[in-house]
């Protein structure tokens, strides 16, 4: 009895399958009402199409059928199996053929075959209208195969109907070759456009749901880059001022006026960021590194040399100097930094080194790729999706380094050159 239950079984997936997808049609038809009443063109394509929208052209056995019941068909018995195997094999395909995996399955294409063979042995036993399931045969071939190969079993099912139809009925009988034709390719073609449609449309909506997921991600890199960068300058230069203030009021008030153009560039650099416009220069990260590390008591050294870069490379390298100085400002302890540009072969490198335990001194091994904290691990990113790199870790010499590489693409600048340049006492920072 285990094919009873699978035959239950089946009735029931058919069931629910049929209830999919009238729910489906029930909500195209609600959009596609809202959509006409807004002036608009509905963009939902409905439902996609399943086994049901085939079954109405089993109408076409009603000749065969009503032949048995007139007791026109001789040998019945034989005639009723053979309606109900081509049936039922008909039904069988034209379910499969709408799933993707059970299309291309070998039950499927067996199914397939044995219902050629049913065909053939209907058409030639009892000719007339029984020759009318060769263009039902084109029908699931059609749904069935849809590739490369269609043509040349499209062909060949029509020579086969031809055949049959012309040793059965004569010359007259050319026309279920020709109905066989139309339906194989006519059904691989709508169905195949439909597949496709819903493919490109469902590959939209993945792209779009990407720009929005990277857009937030950028947004969020930007946001912590920018905020934790600002809001450590403003810290250390506030600590500046207060401990300045009791002796030297002029450079308390010098610090809080750099706390003024911090916080008035930091206002502007959050807008651009929401806009997604900010384009970061190296030079102008260099100057506000420099005074950063100023104002927290630590000596900076900056040297560059190599060729100019793009705007997106400084850009790119900009940001890694703004968080690997903010990472010094906050956590390292430092009191000398040094930030080294210059060109190696066809990359650029940019390293920031500090001289301070930080968290791991004592266990230097080297810097590691991809290694640190949130803005480390973002910049990795960036880096990477440029064809760069970016290391960081405790150096083997004490301390901590960030070391940054890109792939050399040169603006039509002039040739910059080798500057190195140290930064004047904390009491007189340059504005950043």
């Amino acid at each position: 009895m285990s094919w009873m239950r699978g035959i239950t079984c089946q009735v029931r997936a058919w069931r629910a399958a049929r209830a999919r997808w009238r729910a489906d049609m029930a909500e195209f038809k609600v959009a596609q009402k809202e959509a006409r009443r807004k002036g608009e063109w509905p963009e939902n394509p409905g439902p996609p199409p399943t086994g049901f929208s085939l079954l109405p052209w089993l109408l076409m056995g009603l000749g065969s059928f009503s032949n048995l019941l007139q007791g026109k068909t001789p040998n019945p018995w034989i005639g009723g199996l053979g309606l109900l195997a081509f049936n039922s094999l008909y039904i069988y395909v034209v379910f499969r053929s709408f799933v993707k995996e059970k299309r291309t399955a070998v039950s499927t294409l067996v199914a397939l075959g044995l219902m050629g063979a049913v065909t053939c042995g209907l058409a030639l036993g009892y000719g007339g209208s029984w020759l009318y399931f060769f263009p039902l045969l084109g029908l699931a071939t059609g749904a069935v195969v849809r590739g490369p190969r269609l043509g040349q079993v499209g062909l060949a099912l029509t020579a086969l109907s031809a055949a049959v139809s012309v040793y059965r009925a004569g010359w007259d009988a050319l026309n279920v070759a020709y109905g066989t034709f139309l339906s194989t390719m006519v059904t691989a073609a709508i169905l195949s456009l439909s597949e496709a449609v819903r493919e490109l449309r469902a590959a939209r909506e993945e792209l779009a749901r990407r720009a929005v997921a990277e857009e937030r991600m950028r947004f969020s890199r930007d946001l912590h880059d920018l905020l934790g960068h600002t809001l450590s300058v403003i810290v250390v230069k506030s600590e500046a001022a207060r401990r300045l203030a009791p002796r030297d009021m002029e450079a308390a008030l010098g610090q809080i006026t750099d706390i003024e153009a911090v916080g008035r560039q930091a206002l502007t650099e959050i807008r651009e960021a929401v806009t997604g416009y900010r384009e970061g220069s190296l030079a102008t990260e260099l100057d506000r590194a420099r005074s950063a590390l100023s104002a927290a008591d630590i000596d900076p050294l900056v040297r560059r040399s190599g060729p100019p870069l793009t705007p997106q490379n400084e850009a790119l390298l900009g940001w890694v100097v703004r968080e690997a100085v903010t990472n010094v400002v906050r956590h390292s302890g430092a009191t000398h930094c040094e930030i080294t540009f210059d060109g190696v072969l066809d990359r650029v490198r940019l390293t920031v080194a500090d001289d301070g335990p930080g968290d791991g001194g004592a266990a230097a091994t080297g810097p590691a790729e991809g290694i640190g904290g949130t803005g480390l691990k973002g910049l990795t990113e960036r880096l990477a999706a440029a064809g760069g790199s970016l290391r960081a870790g405790p150096s083997p010499r004490g301390g901590f380094t960030v070391t940054a590489e890109l792939p050399v693409e040169q603006a039509d600048l002039p040739p910059s050159e080798t500057s190195e340049m140290a930064t004047a006492p904390a009491t007189a920072p340059r504005e950043p």
